[in-house]
């Protein structure tokens, strides 16, 4: 018997109230039974994009945002927009901002 099996047996057998055994966990309606979370509807179709920059480009990043009233996710779908028409690309980014 390990002792943490030995301690729990002469913490029940004893009724003590150093540790009561707490409520049955609740399975997450959203993980599924293999244990994964569900996919977010509105990610169907997409591919994370993760770039590592230093803490001041993030807050300038945000702060932008913010004076331009929009997200960070409308902001950075503008600039790969800008990025794609200076190479000659097809804007294809989508953006929530509307003007």
């Amino acid at each position: 018997m390990s002792k943490s099996d030995l301690s729990t047996a002469l913490i029940n057998a004893g009724g003590g109230a150093r540790r009561k055994p707490g409520p049955e966990p609740v399975a997450d309606p959203k993980t599924k039974a293999n244990g994964r979370a569900e996919k977010h509807p509105g990610r169907t179709g997409t591919k994370p994009i993760t770039v590592h920059y230093p803490k001041p480009v993030r807050d300038q990043l945000k702060i932008l945002a913010v004076e331009q009233d929009t997200t960070l996710h409308s902001l950075i779908g503008e600039s790969f927009n800008m990025l794609f028409a200076k190479y000659g690309k097809p804007e294809i980014a989508p953006s929530e901002r509307t003007e």
